[in-house]
């Protein structure tokens, strides 16, 4: 009986360390060819053995995806089927717990500004696109002068959401974000010194740390001066062969008699060893380490995110409707300690944007501090109330169910990098740089200098595709040329599109001189709908009740700006859905 019992044991320990040594054997091997990885003997191909999985962006938090219904509504007073709704995937992803904030983007206007000087012709008109328009502040028929002057820079406001931000705005902070973000993970690897720290180089104009044009050829930061550079991750290395007592006597007389062999060349040698430039190699995606692209949430994940559905999941359903980021029909609390508060920072009716001073009180005429009411299910603060937020995707008044059902997105232009005569990688520098003039007369950078210049694909790199066939696609189904009558004439052919959304094209002309003449559009319109709308989601604190169900939208120009909507940051999630194990649902 002892014996049998023995047995058992041992083979459950040798189970155990087969299962650990496959284990092992799948990272430092392929499983396909038996050729070791990170070995020179093999080739040296490097993969990253040690990964341990995604880390979290600093600021954000894990939601985690699954289907849910988009657009479904309780209330549609205005009877406008601008949310039908739609059976939806949404794969997992990133979200800052709240969003961008005053003190945070004055970080980003201090970057630009030292990076861009203002007071250089070259970067003068950088800066100045990046500035919110505080006058949204400013009412004909209303006190808010000091808003205007304060609400952005003052200390008292540090902490609450940014706003009089446009969607171009918005969507320039987050690739700014990911520049930084990654910066720092170099610099903490010890792969890239403090840029800001060094005496022989200027961050400047070009000069500057850009992820893209990092992974694409590190020798085109700062003109490939390697100075910049530190110690790289390690690089396979030969293994020492094994050298006999006898052979080591052999060298060791040889080394003594060579007239090569003396202490003075061996220590030269030595010194230059030591003071050889960046060593090691640089990081690759395929290392693990660089963090995802930030960028804007799309429609669909914002409102998978605001809903949280997750606290209403019994097994593989959903437990009634939500119409709040909260649990509840009302927008008071119903729990024994904080009964009768508002559960959210919004406009309760006519002349009410608070509520009774001392009781009943939301704590805030206009914005108020992100985090001041309880989060959502997923750990999201403010996604109703407070402020609006920008999402990615370009406006249309109906999602059908024609629509594709997995992560929808509208406004996807496919580009590729510029490559040059030369075959190199083209990276923006002040000769360079294009400016876009907008309908408003702003004038805002393509491109920032430093970056790798991108251009919409052609026809041909779309030749055969089944998935996608030409670069812009915003108007897929729904206002290109395809869905007109005209659909049989190629785009190509057409001396102007026809438009299926006669939204307003104001007329500019821009002399000599570079004066821009600003006209107003003389045509009646039906419609503001065009390529540039763009979605934003979520109540805030100039909406009513109505508006804090996350599944109602409106639009907005993406130029324009207001005093109500404000933005936050997303980022995708790979690898598993999940960082958690799946359990048996417990018995309720």
């Amino acid at each position: 009986m002892r014996r049998s019992i023995g047995n058992k044991i041992l083979l459950v320990v040798l189970g155990a360390a087969t299962l650990v040594s496959c284990g092992k054997r799948g990272r430092t091997h392929s499983e396909l060819t038996g050729w070791k990885f990170n070995d020179p003997t093999y080739g040296g191909f490097t993969t990253n053995t040690n990964y341990e999985g995604q880390k979290i962006p600093p600021g954000m938090v894990l939601i985690e995806g699954g289907t849910f219904t988009m657009g479904s509504v309780q209330d549609d007073v205005l009877f406008d089927w601008n949310t039908t709704p739609t059976q939806q995937q949404v794969r997992s992803f990133y979200m800052d717990e709240a969003e961008v904030t005053n003190l945070e983007y004055l970080f980003y206007l201090s970057y630009l500004e030292k990076v861009y000087p203002p007071s250089d012709d070259n970067y003068r008109k950088i800066y100045q696109s990046a500035l919110p328009d505080t006058l949204v502040w400013r009412d004909a028929l209303g006190f808010n002068e000091l808003l205007s002057e304060s609400y952005l820079r003052h200390p008292s406001y540090a902490d609450y959401p940014v706003v009089g931000v446009s969607w171009i705005q918005a969507t320039d902070y987050c690739k700014w974000r990911t520049d930084r973000v990654n910066e720092k993970i170099l610099m903490d690897k010890g792969v890239l010194k403090s840029l800001f720290d060094l005496d022989s180089v200027t961050v400047e104009g070009k000069n500057r740390f850009d992820t893209g044009t990092y992974l694409a050829n590190p020798n085109l930061l700062f003109d490939g001066d390697e100075s910049i550079y530190g110690r790289g991750l390690p690089v396979p290395q030969q293994k020492k062969k094994k050298v006999s007592k006898k052979d080591r006597k052999a060298e060791a007389a040889l080394a003594s008699t060579d007239e090569g062999g003396d202490k003075k060349s061996r220590r030269a040698a030595k010194r230059g060893k030591q003071s050889q430039g960046f060593t090691g190699r640089h990081v690759k995606t395929s290392d693990g380490i660089l963090t995802q692209r930030f960028r804007l949430p799309t429609e669909a994940e914002w409102e998978y995110a605001a809903k949280a559905l997750i606290e209403n999941r019994e097994y593989n359903t959903i437990r009634g409707r939500k119409k709040y980021s909260w649990n509840g029909r009302y927008t008071r609390d119903d729990s024994r300690r904080n009964r009768g508060d508002q559960r959210a920072n919004f406009k309760q009716g006519k002349g009410d944007y608070s509520g009774l001073a001392g009781w009943s009180n939301d704590g805030a005429d206009i914005t108020i501090k992100v985090k001041s009411y309880d989060p959502n299910a997923f750990g999201l603060y403010d996604m109703s109330g407070n402020v609006a937020e920008w999402v990615a995707d370009v406006y249309r008044p109906i999602i059908d169910n024609d629509a594709n059902d997995f992560n929808y997105f509208r406004g996807n232009v496919f580009k590729k990098p510029l490559i040059d005569e030369e075959g190199k990688v083209v990276v923006v520098d002040y000769n360079s740089i294009e400016f876009d003039t907008l309908e408003n007369g702003k004038i805002v950078p393509r491109d920032l200098p430093g970056s790798i210049k991108y251009v919409p694909i052609t026809k041909s790199d779309a030749f055969m595709r089944p998935n996608y066939e030409k670069a812009d696609n915003i108007g897929i189904r729904d206002g290109d040329l395809a869905s007109t009558r005209y659909y049989r004439q190629a785009e190509e052919d057409g001396e102007t599109v026809p438009r299926m959304y006669n939204s307003p094209k104001t007329p500019r002309q821009i002399g000599e001189s570079g004066l821009i003449i600003q006209q107003y559009d003389t045509k009646k319109r039906n419609t503001l709908i065009s390529d540039q709308a763009r979605v934003y989601k979520g109540g805030s604190w100039r909406d009513r009740e109505y508006w804090l169900d996350p599944a109602q939208r409106r639009y907005l120009p993406e130029y324009m700006a207001t005093n109500y909507i404000g933005f936050r940051c997303a980022t995708d999630k790979l690898g598993a859905m999940s960082y958690k194990r799946r359990r048996k649902e417990p018995r309720r």
